[in-house]
Parts: structure tokens; sequence; C-alpha cells
């Protein structure tokens, strides 16, 4: 078996709102593995699972909101087990936290969230847009003083390195098995350097998987934050690229 395959269901954010139910229904008929939930759809997590089992979906992961992890993680810890997630996901720092103060004060908070997840059997996982490339005072780059003073593990988004001028592979092979979450996507080749669906853009995709493999990847996560398509037309090209190439 290789590495599976979940969409991150911020992509579908507007279907869901729509039709929770039938857009996952199409999420597995499209043949993915899982999925890396972003909220609930307004069910309970028990009758999330029973969806998701039914459909023959996984829930590897969770996005949760960092507002939600500092007051409520022994709730969020309760959920994911729950719904059978081993990954615990911090999405996004807010802009008007994205500043060096914060990004200490967010490091020992990591630290404490991260031995009560390892305690209670579960992953913490970070993940990076493009500021986190930036650098602190110190020379170092954010993502990195993150990863060297904490034991978080990471879910590397592959567009946002790239669009930093970083190298996606350079960072897996420097964090090998502390990445079992990949966030793929593509880029557009024009000025604007849109998001894109896998294998039709500028990311070096081929060998981000080659590497993952390698590196110990558990999981590949599809995510399309905004499409010119569709996104159910996206993800469908993202993950038949994704069925030739594996």
């Amino acid at each position: 078996m290789g590495i599976p395959i979940a969409v991150q269901l911020y992509t579908l954010r507007n279907e869901l709102e729509a039709d929770f139910v039938g857009t996952l229904k199409k999420v597995a008929q499209l043949g993915f593995d899982g999925v890396e939930l972003a909220g609930y759809g307004g069910m309970s997590v028990t009758e999330l699972k029973s969806l998701l089992d039914e459909l023959g979906l996984q829930a590897p992961s969770s996005h949760v909101p960092l507002e939600q992890l500092e007051k409520n993680l022994d709730k969020v810890i309760e959920e994911q087990k729950i719904l059978g997630s081993q990954y615990i996901v911090v999405p996004y720092i807010m802009p008007e936290n994205q500043n060096e103060d914060y990004y200490y004060s967010l490091i020992s908070f990591l630290k404490t969230a991260n031995a009560k997840c390892n305690e209670q059997g579960l992953t913490l996982c970070y993940h990076n847009h493009d500021f986190e490339l930036e650098k602190l005072s110190d020379g170092r780059k954010v993502l990195e003083a993150i990863l060297e003073e904490t034991s978080v593990s990471t879910e590397f988004d592959v567009y946002w390195l790239t669009k930093a001028g970083e190298d996606p592979v350079d960072w897996l092979t420097r964090y090998r098995d502390r990445t079992p979450l990949v966030h793929l996507k593509d880029m557009t080749l024009d000025d604007e350097r849109f998001f894109a669906e896998l294998g039709t853009g500028g990311v070096n995709v081929e060998s981000i998987l080659q590497t993952g493999k390698e590196q110990n990847v558990k999981w590949w996560i599809v995510e399309q934050d905004e499409s010119r398509r569709t996104p159910l037309e996206s993800i469908e090209i993202s993950i038949n690229y994704l069925k030739n190439i594996i």
C-alpha cells in the first residue's frame, strides 16, 4: 500500500455548507482515502464518525484554531480520539499575531500542548504559510525557531514553501520523521502564482512525492485554498494526477 491521500475540507467549504453529507459522498467517490477536518459541519463527533465510517473515509487529522487549542485542548483531544484522528494541526496564526513576541509565546504554548497530546497518544503538528519563512531578530526563520525549540511535528505546505522561495524537498529532508502530513498544492506559472491543481503548475510535486516516501510521510493531503474551477473539479484533477504518478 502506498501513502494514503486525504483532502483538506477547507477546500470544499462552500460545498459542505450547502450539502455536507452529499459533498463527503463525492469525496469518497473520487477515491480519496480520508479527509482532514476543519470543523464538523454542525454534526456531533459521534455522528460525523459514523458518517465517515459509512463512506469508507478516515479522518487522520483535524485543523483546530489556536484559540480553541488554548482554551479547550482536553476537549479537542477527546474529540480526536472519538474520530480516530492521530494528528491535531495548528492551522494558522492570525495577522494581528504575526510578530516576534507572539511567536515566542506560541513556542511556549506548543511545548505544553505537545506534551499533553503525546501523553494521550496523539501528535501535534504545525502547518505553515509563507510568513513563517520570514526571519526573527536572531536570524532564524520563524518556522525554524518553532521546530528547533519544540518537538512538534510538521504539516509542510509545499505551495507556501515554494512561494516563499524555499525548497520543500529540503525541508522534508531536514525534518525527517517529523513530517507525517504534507499539504500538496501546485502554483500557477503566471505572475499571480495562484493556487493550482497538482501537476499543472510550478511546484516540484514529483520530487516532493519521492522524498516523502523516503522520509516516512504518513498522509498526503490535497488542499486548494481557492480555485478558478469548481473546487470539486480541482480536487478531481489533483487526485487523478496522484493516482497516475504514485
